[in-house]
């Protein structure tokens, strides 16, 4: 059978939604002297959410989203967390939230609005559980340097 690219493998359905799983990468800048903060930049399928949702925006800091337990551990309950701020801060912050989920086997992101690689919007995103947790557990790790 011939290999086809990733991007063709995906199936959209109706409000830009696929059938198949995404993946996550998670990252962080690194705080100061480089940056005035640390930031967590998330990507799925190796595009930016958070710049590509609002490019006025910056991750929330990766210690408090990614922490054991933390805001985007998946729940049966639905939950919506706020993923990152608008920068600089003023005082009415716009803030960018997803809405995280764990339904059965799969780890869902919904609530979304950024264009896609294909240019459509993209609304929902779907992962595997491990590769997700994974991810997240990585990262963290990162954060608190070698053991």
């Amino acid at each position: 059978m011939p290999r086809r690219p990733p991007r063709a493998l995906r199936t959209r359905v109706s409000g830009g939604r696929s059938d198949a799983f995404s993946t996550l990468l998670v990252g962080a800048c690194p705080g100061p002297p480089a940056c005035g903060a640390l930031h967590t930049y998330l990507f799925v399928d190796g595009l930016d959410v958070i710049t590509r949702s609002d490019s006025r925006m910056a991750g929330l800091a990766p210690g408090l989203l990614l922490r054991p337990g933390g805001p985007l551990h998946p729940t049966d309950a639905p939950r919506t967390v706020d993923v990152a701020a608008e920068e600089p801060a003023g005082p009415a912050r716009d803030r960018l939230a997803v809405r995280v989920r764990l339904r059965g086997g799969t780890v869902l992101w919904s609530g979304l609005m950024y264009p896609g690689a294909d240019g459509a919007v993209v609304e929902e995103v779907r992962f595997r559980p491990d590769q997700y947790l994974g991810e997240i557990r990585r990262a963290y790790a990162g954060l608190r340097g070698p053991r």
